[in-house]
């Protein structure tokens, strides 16, 4: 077989993936190329590869997803071989063929097992040839109730693009509309296909390695049943729960989808595993998953040395796998609120730092400093614990998510905590409706103390003010203080009681601070007899002692958004600092339809126009934003009195859309009236 070595490899993606396999590239000795789109340009992965090319643009569509600019960008960067990451053309065949009709080397599978899996319905087909269990596929034309629930796919793509859950055959022909016009908008597939949907099922699946040489290796099970749109959060190998006969059950239909296409490289075949613990195929990646981590950690191995090796026509070092050891579970961190219908958040993202310590890893695509965009998916890092038991490793993961420091955007870190900490996630209760029965307690608001850590806040920046205050107009701030808030303290004497506001950040809790500023020149609170006392005050650090026991509060400053971040032991405050009085400006009329975060309108509800009454709840308008659609809904039932979006539209956050005025009564306002 012809044998290639690969010296120079541009990766035909961005963030995390791109790192991640620049770090193992590094540690073989292989040159490294970055691509970039514009917005991309001071991206974490830009600055460590060791080459770079632009892709003019921002967009994905003109960007990570034009093969051809790719396959020039390699070409001219003198790259002998294009790792696809995930994601974008990872699994895109025409784009494997290029590659490797531009004589470049492919790191991936063959173009012919991408095409044979590239639709999820052919795929069923060949599977069921293999032997592979499956569910029975439906017919959306002739479903009846005894077919409900239903699962709506696209063929093409995944990461939960295109999927719809059923439950009522009235909703079936808008939802396979929807469904279609979501797949085609992001894989240029409007095909969809629907199956039962299995209630409570587990999301199980095995990694693959295969070469050249017959060796396939079935590297063990991951669960990844905790998903939100069903996209993953939580993954953990190897899958708990499973028995023996199971685990070599879903090991033998792996290695036979493998072999079906004749496979190469890494791999990921997905099964759903019902509540009686019977297993059903549901595709293969033919690429590297974003959860392998958890499977690297388990068995040894390094799947991107692994899928070089391979791809320079090397076989696998042996034939079986490493034998695995202990448990590992990754926690996805996104810019994201769980609270809001998991919107993205996007700015600058000022500090990220987890915890380093034996068991942990972090791979991410951005450091402190960097900015959250919306033009990609809004994961930041991945966070990864492996421990001897299933126990340690939960434990070590959620204590380190618990004590990082992410100052920014709003994050899902809260949620990871509590859903790692979650009775049934301890006990291994998983499947694939966690979060729809439990998100409203893991996102309630929590035991922490937000007013003690505005207290603090109040403390610090007023700690930092006299320093501000005599300084020359021209000096520098202290690294890491607080500039004098534009809605600072007021303050007439001193040592008299002085005021200052912060609301909570997301939930808009709003909290009045009192304290005061004695001779020793150390502010303290100004309620005597609290139980709280100000051990010790500077800008960056707070150290109080409440009712005996003394703990630390770290600050941070986004000084362009008047917020304070502030950490301690277990909990992590953001914290914007209030005006005296309210800014009239601030407010909006009643029925404002505002866009929750930056984006791009893509479709508005069927006859919308001015004077259309609506209903409460109803979604109205269609917005795109970091991969994720969103609706936004009639606040009320009433009548559209005005509509400022359109499709094709990029709108800002806090962007006026729509308003609907309502009738005191909630009725709707009669047309003439509105």
């Amino acid at each position: 077989m012809r044998r290639d070595v690969i010296h120079t490899l541009l990766v035909a993606n961005r963030g995390e993936i791109a790192c991640r396999i620049f770090r193992t590239c590094r540690d073989l000795g292989i040159t490294t190329v970055a691509v970039y789109s514009d917005a991309d340009a001071d991206a974490l992965h830009v600055r460590e590869a060791d080459l770079a090319v632009r892709l003019p643009g921002a967009a994905p569509a003109d960007t990570y997803l034009r093969g051809d600019l790719v396959v020039a960008a390699a070409l001219a960067a003198g790259a002998d071989a294009v790792h696809p990451g995930y994601g974008f053309l990872s699994e895109n065949a025409a784009f494997a063929a290029a590659v490797q009709d531009a004589g470049l080397v492919w790191v991936g599978p063959p173009v012919k097992a991408i095409e044979l899996m590239a639709s999820k319905t052919r795929a069923k087909e060949l599977m069921a040839e293999a032997g592979v269990p499956l569910l029975a596929p439906v017919d959306p034309a002739t479903a009846g109730p005894d077919d409900l629930p239903l699962l709506l796919k696209a063929a093409s793509g995944g990461g939960g693009r295109g999927m719809r859950i059923v439950r009522e055959l009235d909703s079936l022909g808008g939802e396979l509309l929807a469904a279609a016009a979501e797949a085609a908008s992001a894989f240029g597939d409007g095909e969809v296909f629907a199956e039962p949907y299995v209630e409570r099922g587990r999301h199980v699946e095995v990694q693959v390695m295969a070469d050249a040489y017959d060796t396939v290796w079935a590297l063990g099970t991951r669960d990844c049943s905790l998903q939100r749109r069903h996209q993953k959060v939580i993954e953990e190998a190897p899958a708990p729960g499973l028995d023996d006969a199971l685990r070599t059950r879903l090991h033998d239909a792996a290695v036979a989808a493998a072999r079906a296409v004749g496979y190469r490289g890494a791999g990921t075949v997905e099964f759903l595993v019902s509540a009686g613990g019977r297993p059903y195929f549901l595709e293969m990646n033919t690429r590297l998953q974003v959860e392998h981590p958890v499977t690297e950690a388990v068995f040894g191995v390094d799947l991107v040395a692994l899928q070089l090796r391979v791809a320079e026509g090397e076989p696998l070092p042996a034939p079986e796998p490493p034998s695995p050891a202990g448990h590992a579970v990754e926690a996805r961190l996104y810019a994201e609120d769980p609270a809001r219908d998991w919107q993205p958040q996007t700015g600058a993202l000022l500090t990220l730092e987890v915890p380093d310590a034996p068991g942990l890893r972090l791979d991410t695509g951005y450091t402190g400093g960097d900015t959250i965009g919306v033009h990609y998916d809004p994961m930041l890092a991945k966070v990864i614990a492996h421990a001897p038991t299933r126990t340690a490793a939960i434990r070590l993961l959620a204590g380190a998510l618990e004590r990082a420091r992410i100052h920014g955007p709003v994050t899902n870190r809260a949620l990871l905590v509590r859903s790692l900490r979650h009775p049934d996630f301890v006990a291994g209760r998983l499947d694939t409706g966690f979060y729809d029965r439990h998100l409203p307690a893991l996102t309630a608001p929590g035991d922490g103390d937000p007013a003690t850590a505005a207290l603090a806040a109040a403390l610090a920046e007023a700690m930092a003010a006299p320093a501000h205050a005599s300084a020359p107009a021209h000096a520098p701030a202290p690294a890491h203080a607080p500039t004098p808030s534009r809605f600072g303290a007021w303050r007439n004497v001193p040592s008299q009681p002085q005021v200052k506001r912060y609301r909570s950040e997301p939930d808009g809790t709003e909290h009045e601070i009192a304290y005061r500023t004695p001779r020793t020149g150390i502010p303290e609170p100004y309620e005597a007899g609290s139980g709280t006392r100000a051990v010790s005050v500077t800008p960056t650090r707070v150290t109080l002692e409440l009712d005996g026991v003394t703990r630390h509060f770290d600050l941070a400053y986004d000084r362009d958004r008047d917020r304070v971040h502030v950490d301690t032991a277990g909990a992590s405050y953001t914290l914007t600092a209030l005006p005296r009085f309210t800014d009239p400006t601030a407010q909006t009329a009643p029925g404002s339809l505002l866009a929750p975060m930056p984006g791009t309108v893509v479709r508005l509800a069927e006859g919308l126009a001015p004077g259309a009454v609506v209903e409460a709840g109803q979604p109205l308008i269609w917005l795109e934003a970091m991969k994720m659609e969103h609706r936004i809904l009639a606040p009320a039932s009433g009548t559209l009195t005005a509509l400022h979006a359109a499709p094709g539209h990029q709108v800002e956050v806090g962007a006026l859309l729509a308003v609907v005025q309502e009738r005191a009564d909630g009725a709707p306002v009669p047309e003439e009236t509105a």
